[in-house]
């Protein structure tokens, strides 16, 4: 048998990977819970035919976790651990929640195109809520949060029905589930998915004052600053070294018709400047699509972040991301310090986090795990 969250969890502290803290416990206590819920529920024999005619109910779903709280409170951790306590025979899904909706928005425009739905989103739901449900039992989002109108529509209509279909949602996220789309265009109308949301998972804070990110933190060597020929000299260098005597070309990724100018590529390794990806219209899949191509990315000339430059942001907050996701090595070249980046604008807490994801890649830790992991690729040739 797998172990639990809990023992995963007392594991990590005796080994020195982590330390124990009072916050983290109060959620683990609650993974653990969902976890003996869903491991007796998968257990438990399904009502037949005659049992349901007779009135027998099924035991309602387990209930869902929703961790929320500052960046860099190990809210990823314990979603991973619980993750990976679930044994394989239970059908489950980790995955960013950009990713999620991506896929959502691309099922209902695939059956748009194909003329199986005509005029409406709530037609094409039903049917993907059953996909999902029947591939995932327990899904896991990371980073949940909603900024779009047009996703905020369609989440309530989806999860009712997968809530409908006993998936247990368990999922990070900085913002409390009453604060989700605040201030967002006609919110009254994403009301009644907050409390759908909040009936169907427990609501855990992690207000841990430690930011375990910043605490192992050791940005030389991967983030240079300020901009300047001396910069300039050193990402060209770095560079050189990464690509290990390859010529390097240009390319181009495309993705559903639109093209990705890719500046200078070999080796796994891609050079983009903060132009290119963040101040022309490019968005999460594409970010996706470039994690996946290249083991390591240098994104440089990223200026200080000001007011007027809230959409450039927003897109850097995606790309980071998306590079965190897929344990990229990145590179960066930038006019200031993360911590002064962006420090006033529309978005200025959220990339809070993204300045810690910044910051934790940049460690020494995270630079060992991708060198380890593209050794590996490389033997695997």
């Amino acid at each position: 048998m797998s172990l639990t969250p809990s023992k995963i969890y007392r594991k990590k502290i005796e080994s020195g990977e982590i330390r124990a803290d009072s916050t983290q416990e109060k959620a683990l206590q609650e993974l653990q819970r969902a976890f003996d819920e869903i491991m007796e529920a998968e257990c438990a024999p399904k009502l037949n035919f005659l049992q349901k005619m007779a009135g027998f109910k099924q035991k309602p779903a387990p209930l869902g976790v929703y961790m929320y709280g500052g960046v860099g409170r190990g809210k990823s951790m314990l979603m991973d651990l619980f993750y990976d306590s679930l044994p394989a025979e239970i059908k489950k899904r980790r995955v960013h929640f950009h990713e999620f909706m991506i896929e959502v928005h691309n099922y209902i425009n695939t059956r748009s195109d194909d003329g199986s739905v005509v005029g409406s989103v709530d037609q094409a739901l039903p049917s993907l809520a059953e996909i999902i449900a029947r591939k995932s039992h327990v899904l896991c989002f990371d980073e949940f949060h909603v900024v779009d109108i047009t996703d905020a529509m369609i989440l309530g209509r989806l999860f009712k029905i997968l809530f409908e279909h006993d998936v247990v949602i368990v999922t990070t996220g900085n913002w409390a589930v009453d604060d989700l789309y605040k201030d967002g265009l006609q919110r009254e109308r994403f009301l009644p998915f907050i409390e759908l949301l909040k009936a169907k998972v427990a609501l855990v804070h992690l207000d841990s004052p430690h930011d375990y990110r910043m605490q192992t933190t050791k940005i030389e060597g991967t983030y240079f600053t300020p901009l300047g020929r001396k910069t300039k000299n050193i990402m060209n260098d770095i560079f050189e070294k990464l690509i290990e005597g390859a010529v390097p070309k240009s390319d181009i990724l495309q993705v559903k018709g639109r093209n990705i100018e890719v500046k200078e590529s070999a080796n796994g390794v891609a050079r983009f400047s903060f132009a290119q990806l963040c101040e022309r219209p490019h968005g999460a899949e594409d970010y996706i699509e470039i994690a996946r191509k290249y083991h390591t990315v240098f994104l440089e000339d990223i200026p200080r972040l000001s007011y007027d430059m809230r959409n450039e942001a927003k897109r850097l907050m995606n790309l980071i991301d998306a590079l965190y996701e897929a344990r990229t090595r990145v590179i960066i070249s930038a006019q200031t310090s993360i911590d002064k980046l962006y420090r006033v604008g529309d978005h200025a807490y959220e990339f809070e986090r993204t300045a810690s994801r910044l910051m934790e890649m940049q460690s020494d830790g995270w630079v060992k795990h991708q060198s380890d992991t593209i050794d590996a690729l490389e033997c695997s040739k």
